[in-house]
């Protein structure tokens, strides 16, 4: 009974490792917009059967990232530039509420681990380490938020998330605006801080249209190259 038991955790976890990977991969621009994904060269790829593969594009498909077809295959998903702008309008309409109702409730706990956070955000910022950055940067706005205590909007705004940072990640080397987002960063505890709430909401509303014009200014671009 244990070694069944033992089976069943590997058999589920195969399929969790494919998605990881192709999630990577599509978040990067590896895998871009509109690119078709067979299930047979997939399963060839990561030398598995088709059932993990095909578990794993479904996963994508509920998640967004990919428009899963039977017997095919899934397309990474490519979104119009009206989509893209919606993406973005929602993460800012979820993002700002959530800080607007934390604030209130904020201890200096939450200040402690912001702090924290911001610390080791500049260390990525000095290094220009990207990949540090962008765990960092979710980790941040997180716990700006927590105290919010909207687990359902906290939901909502992972998977809006999930597909704003696609086209954040897309254009990333580009986005030169390290300092800017420092800036920004620091200001927003500093507000929060304050209880200044409305001061605080503005900032983070400006800091995240801010990206979202930036974002869609490259894709923009590149779809027109």
């Amino acid at each position: 009974m244990k070694l069944a038991q033992k089976r069943a955790v590997v058999r589920q976890s195969l399929p969790d490792v494919i998605v990881a990977d192709l999630r990577k991969r599509i978040l990067s621009g590896d895998l871009e917009e509109g690119t078709l994904i067979r299930q047979e060269l997939l399963a060839e790829e990561y030398d598995v059967s088709r059932m993990p593969v095909r578990e794993a594009l479904k996963r994508l498909d509920s998640e967004g990232l990919v428009v899963f077809q039977n017997n095919r295959g899934a397309t990474v998903t490519k979104h119009s530039m009206d989509e893209i702008a919606e993406i973005f309008d929602v993460r800012i309409m979820l993002e700002v509420d959530l800080f607007q109702r934390s604030i209130p409730n904020m201890t200096e706990a939450h200040f402690a681990e912001c702090e924290a956070i911001l610390e080791s955000m500049d260390v990525s910022y000095k290094a220009g380490n990207i990949a540090d950055w962008g765990p960092l940067n979710a980790t941040y706005h997180g716990k700006l938020y927590e105290a919010a205590g909207r687990h359902l909007t906290e939901v909502l705004l992972a998977r809006v998330t999930l597909q704003a940072n696609r086209y954040v990640s897309m254009h990333i080397d580009k986005l030169d605006n390290r300092d800017n987002a420092s800036h920004d960063h620091h200001r927003l505890l500093e507000l929060a801080r304050q209880r200044d709430v409305a001061g605080a909401t503005e900032q983070l509303r400006r800091h995240l249209v801010n990206t979202k014009d930036q974002v869609m200014a490259l894709v923009k671009q590149t779809r027109t190259s």
